[in-house]
């Protein structure tokens, strides 16, 4: 079934383009890293935990106010098929938020309201599962493959390699100012690789199949739509997205209890932000009460506190569940590759497609051709969370 010619498809597609080139402008991750981390590293260690960090913050260049304005003036009453026009006001209502998360970011409880606003904050339940994982013994750290060894340039070196199946082309950027390893920005279509971090032959592993497999496929395949839509991001993405990314570790044998661990403990993080934590307090939780490492409890709690409360990280762990009870359930994962798009669309997914506003994947990831998870605790653990 083809869609309408004439003024409602040019109305829908201009509708569409305007909306991307509103948002290509409103990368959240390239805002709320902190440009002088290891600086407030060293500090706050030296302070024995007592001491909150003071993260400063890249400039935001653009015009806030305008985005706002412009994105309310978008004439979505000339859409028709009203399944179609409440996707546009879902898109225009979650992309207002984001940037009044970034209007907001390092001005402590208004960024945080705005973070509960766009990702929501972990439910008793989620709580309960991560406290649940937390009770099973981690692999050997002791395994070759955990032996941190690799430098960022031959990280590069990697990316490259594995990415050579997929046959498309991306940009790799080095930063000492990022939070995570790795992490792709989509908008630009680069991966950045965190210059400060050592990494381990599995962490590599890791990384490829989440970083590339997924996140870089989906955006890959977010362009090639007709609706733009499909590449800066439906409604909520980054719960399913982020899901996905670590389904791809499960699928390709690399998820560890270890990995579930530290999402775990990003769920403890974000709850305690719900309960008034500081940074330091926080800290000393993951460091003290759970026996983490400093540096993965300081890693956590940076993530969870930059900005002044980023609550996004719960979503890791619930998104895997989400995914993983889709994939046993027999449903296929391909449309959820479609580009950064959500479980809870896919009727809307569907229905673009058949109406010629949307293409099937071109990219999939290669992971989720076999399942060689080998894991048996990390079977148990997925099959048994709320």
């Amino acid at each position: 079934m083809g869609y309408k010619t004439g003024v409602e498809l040019s109305d829908l597609m201009g509708i569409d383009k305007r909306i991307d080139e509103l948002v290509r402008q409103i990368e959240l991750l390239s805002y709320v890293n902190p440009i002088n981390i290891e600086e407030q590293k060293e500090k706050f260690f030296a302070s024995k935990y007592l001491t909150d960090p003071v993260f400063e913050y890249p400039e935001i260049n653009f015009d806030k106010f305008k985005l706002h304005r412009e994105l309310f003036t978008q004439p979505i009453e000339r859409i028709e098929d009203l399944k179609i026009r409440k996707l546009y006001e879902d898109i225009i209502y979650t992309y207002s938020g984001l940037i009044q998360c970034i209007e907001t970011i390092g001005s402590g409880k208004k960024f945080y309201y705005n973070c509960l606003h766009c990702f929501g904050t972990p439910t008793e339940k989620d709580v309960e599962n991560a406290k649940f994982i937390l009770h099973f013994e981690e692999e050997d750290p002791k395994e070759e493959r955990f032996e941190q060894k690799f430098n960022a340039k031959e990280t590069e070196a990697f990316f490259r390699e594995f990415s050579k199946p997929y046959d498309f082309e991306y940009h790799i950027d080095h930063s000492g100012k990022i939070s995570a390893a790795a992490m792709v920005l989509n908008n630009i279509k680069t991966l950045v690789i965190n210059d400060n971090h050592m990494f381990s032959e599995h962490e590599l592993q890791v990384l490829g199949n989440h970083e590339i497999g997924v996140h870089m496929v989906t955006t890959m395949n977010g362009l090639l739509h007709p609706l733009k839509i499909f590449s800066h991001g439906f409604p909520d993405y980054e719960e399913t997205q982020e899901g996905l990314a670590v389904f791809a570790e499960y699928m390709s044998n690399n998820l560890t209890v270890k990995r579930l661990k530290e999402l775990a403990y990003r769920v403890i993080a974000v709850d305690s932000l719900a309960k008034g934590y500081d940074f330091s307090k926080t800290f000393r939780l993951l460091h003290n009460q759970f026996d983490l490492d400093r540096d993965s409890a300081f890693n956590i709690t940076l993530r969870v506190h930059r900005g002044g409360g980023f609550t996004k990280d719960y979503l890791y762990l619930t998104g895997l569940k989400k995914v993983y009870d889709y994939y046993k359930s027999g449903q296929d994962l391909s449309l959820l590759l479609t580009g950064k798009v959500t479980l809870e669309y896919l009727p809307e997914i569907k229905l673009l497609i058949d109406r010629g506003l949307a293409v099937d994947p071109v990219y999939r990831t290669e992971a989720y051709s076999e399942n060689k998870n080998t894991n048996k605790t990390v079977d148990f653990i997925l099959n048994n969370l709320n």
